[in-house]
């Protein structure tokens, strides 16, 4: 099935309650005109470059299942390395993390949900973000291992000390944004906007991160797929980390940064 196709079933999917599979069994049915309403409302989204998940609030990331809509990035398929990476680890281990610029929450929570014995602190300037991150921490049961913070980066952190400082933060060249395809323009500003070199986010947390760091903890970065050697050096020039190494993706891009603090 083509992409226009996925999303139409999709929609179809969202707006029936049914499974993939109904959809399959029951293609020669027809609908009523209050659900061809809906679908012929949700089409028009979708042409506008309104993504799917935007339509039916939902996105599914470490097999979990995130409310999301336009106040929050959409968590992608990539960022699952990151958080694949972390449980390898720690999987076994008592863990203290952060996670700054959390959106969703979908970062978080996956550990959250995967590190049996973990504490997660979730923050993120936007109101309207942390409480979605509030409301998906409930909707898989992870609430009662999360605490949440409105925060500018480390601006409202304690001293509180963590074994990891996680975050994809906004990582995107403002001058970039708006030669973006149109469903990623739909997704907020602030969470694509890395000023103009795409690195603002990089530098705060390379300054900032090992004083709220425990000894030997370590940051795990996402980043973009061209952005490894610009924010290993940002790192690195510090002299407060050690060990930087970069993984990368299933399509075979650099995509998280990972160093200890010394």
């Amino acid at each position: 099935m083509n992409d226009a196709g996925v999303k139409s079933r999709l929609l179809l999917q969202h707006i029936l309650k049914k499974t993939h599979a109904y959809i399959i069994a029951n293609g020669n049915e027809n609908i009523n005109d209050e659900y061809k309403k809906h679908f012929l409302v949700g089409i028009k989204k979708i042409i506008k470059g309104v993504p799917i998940q935007y339509i039916t609030n939902e996105q599914e990331f470490m097999k979990l299942n995130f409310y999301v809509d336009e106040n929050v990035l959409i968590p992608q398929p990539d960022t699952e390395i990151l958080v694949e990476r972390i449980i390898k680890d720690y999987l076994d281990k008592q863990v203290k993390i952060l996670d700054l610029c959390t959106g969703s929450g979908a970062i978080g929570i996956s550990l959250a949900k995967y590190i049996k014995e973990c504490e997660v602190t979730l923050t993120d300037i936007s109101s309207k973000a942390l409480q979605i991150a509030k409301l998906n921490a409930k909707k898989n049961l992870q609430h009662k291992k999360i605490k949440f913070i409105e925060s500018d980066m480390f601006s409202k952190i304690t001293n509180e000390k963590y074994d990891i400082i996680v975050s994809n933060p906004p990582y995107i060249k403002t001058a970039v944004i708006g030669n973006l395809e149109k469903n990623v323009q739909a997704e907020p500003f602030i969470a694509l906007d890395g000023g103009q070199d795409g690195l603002k986010f990089y530098k705060i947390i390379a300054e900032n991160a090992a004083d709220f760091l425990k000894e030997n903890g370590r940051i795990y970065l996402e980043i973009g797929y061209d952005q490894k050697d610009e924010v290993s050096e940002i790192i690195n020039k510090t002299f407060l980390y050690k060990d930087c190494e970069c993984i990368k993706d299933l399509s075979g891009n650099d995509r998280v940064i990972i160093a200890k603090k010394r």
